[in-house]
């Protein structure tokens, strides 16, 4: 809906939502302070209405402003992707734009797998939920633990999967190159 279409919405909602009220617009001046000819032309409009107008309006009618514009209602915030299967693990998208950060929830199965180590541009950012997922990143081949993280720039050859000793559930933040999120984790010195 565009900003025009909004507007020429209000005036018919503030005279339905007045009538509905059983209140004149010489009650509603004297209520609002607006005069009941600038009050007129907002219902049939011929003025579009400001902050200034609405919010006096909304109060005298104990109503929420987004209710005088109209405004939809806000969408269900939860995220409900599908799963996606890819070479066995699944992941379920956490994120819904296309692009820029990307989260996913992963659940890589028990299984042994010889690492085949790849690089592409971007940003990675591990954190294990349960289980222990084996990552291998240049030289480093380490093990992730419940609770632990990892974080990587992927033009480094790098992979991750299970250990075989169990399946392995974890969260997956990946960003083009440039977006890196900003967790600092300092290794273990040995």
């Amino acid at each position: 809906m565009t900003t025009d279409e909004v507007l020429a919405g209000v005036g018919p909602r503030l005279r339905r939502i007045r009538k509905e009220r059983e209140v004149t617009l010489a009650g509603l001046s004297e209520a609002t302070g607006i005069s009941v000819s600038t009050l007129s032309r907002l219902e049939s409009g011929l003025r579009k209405p400001s902050l200034e107008l609405l919010l006096p309006i909304a109060r005298a009618h104990q109503v929420p402003l987004d209710e005088l514009v109209g405004a939809p209602p806000v969408s269900d915030p939860r995220v409900r992707a599908e799963p996606i299967v890819r070479h066995g693990r699944t992941h379920w998208p956490l994120t819904r734009q296309p692009g820029g950060l990307q989260a996913f929830k992963v659940l890589e199965p028990q299984r042994t797998a010889e690492p085949d180590p790849r690089s592409h541009e971007g940003y990675e950012w591990l954190y294990v939920l349960s289980g222990r997922l084996r990552l291998v990143l240049g030289e480093h081949d380490v093990v992730l633990s419940a609770g632990e993280a990892a974080e990587f720039d992927t033009r480094v050859p790098h992979w991750f999967g299970s250990t075989g000793e169990g399946p392995v559930e974890f969260l997956s933040l990946f960003g083009p190159q440039g977006e890196r999120i900003h967790v600092r984790a300092r290794p273990k010195r040995s």
